[in-house]
C-alpha cells in the first residue's frame, strides 16, 4: 500500500467527517442565502449575494449556535462519564470503575509505559493537565463558541430591531433577552436528549462492527463492552 493510500485508510474517519463538514457547511450557506433573499424580496428589498450572506450575522449565529451545542454535548459527556454510569451501555464505564481510577489503571506517573505520551509520566502539573486535557479543550471550545453565539445573536437581533424601527440593545442587554436564551435552550435540550437516548438505546440495540455498539451477541446487562 502506498504512503498516500495508507494515510487515507488510517485517517478515513477524520477525513470523511471533515469532507462531510465542508459539504454540509457549504450547503447551509447556499440554502441560507437563498432563504434570506426570499425574505428580503417579500419585504420589497433586493436579494443578497452568497459572499454578503457569509459575512452576515444571520449566517454567523446559525453556525455558532450549532457548534456550541455540539461542544457542550461532548464536554459534558467527557466529564459526566467519569462519575456517571449506565448499566448495560457500551457508552458507560463498567459499574465498579466510577471515578478517576488509580494511577496504575490510567498508566500515569511511575506506571507510565515506554510508549505512553511524555506528559503521562512527567508527574506534577503536566500530568494533571494532560490527564484532563480532552475535557478542558472541549469545555474551552464550548465557552468560546457560546460567547461567539452571543455576539452574533446580538448583531442579528439588532438588525431585526433596526428593521422594525426599534432601538438596538447593548450586548449585555441582549444576554438578558428571551431571544438569546431561546436560542441557547433550543440547542441544549436537543443535545441532552441525544446523549441520553444513545446511552439507553445502546443497552438493547446493536450495530454490528461499530465501536459505539456492543457485540451483537453481548448480553443486555454487559456494561462497557464494545464491538
Amino acid at each position: 500500500m502506498s504512503g498516500v493510500r495508507r494515510f487515507l485508510s488510517e485517517n478515513s474517519l477524520s477525513l470523511g467527517f471533515g469532507l462531510l463538514f465542508v459539504v454540509t457547511l457549504a450547503g447551509q450557506a447556499v440554502a441560507g442565502a437563498a432563504q434570506l433573499s426570499e425574505e428580503r424580496q417579500d419585504e420589497g428589498l433586493g436579494p443578497v449575494s452568497l459572499g454578503h450572506y457569509l459575512t452576515s450575522s444571520s449566517f454567523a449565529v446559525d453556525v455558532m449556535e450549532n457548534w456550541q451545542s455540539e461542544y457542550l454535548q461532548f464536554s459534558l459527556y467527557v466529564f459526566a462519564t467519569v462519575w456517571l454510569v449506565q448499566r448495560g451501555s457500551p457508552a458507560s464505564k463498567e459499574l465498579e470503575a466510577v471515578g478517576t481510577e488509580s494511577d496504575e489503571e490510567q498508566r500515569v506517573g511511575a506506571h507510565a509505559r515506554a510508549d505512553s505520551p511524555r506528559w503521562a509520566g512527567a508527574g506534577g502539573w503536566r500530568t494533571a493537565v494532560f490527564s484532563r486535557s480532552l475535557g478542558l479543550v472541549f469545555g474551552a471550545l464550548f465557552l468560546l463558541t457560546w460567547a461567539a453565539t452571543s455576539v452574533a445573536g446580538w448583531a442579528a437581533y439588532n438588525v431585526d430591531q433596526l428593521r422594525s424601527h426599534a432601538d438596538p440593545v447593548s450586548w449585555v442587554g441582549y444576554l438578558g433577552r428571551p431571544d438569546f436564551w431561546d436560542r441557547t435552550f433550543q440547542n441544549w435540550q436537543s443535545e441532552m436528549l441525544a446523549v441520553g437516548s444513545m446511552a439507553v438505546f445502546a443497552v438493547y440495540l446493536r450495530q454490528r462492527g461499530s465501536p459505539e455498539s456492543k457485540p451483537v451477541g453481548a448480553a443486555h446487562p454487559d456494561t462497557g463492552a464494545t464491538g
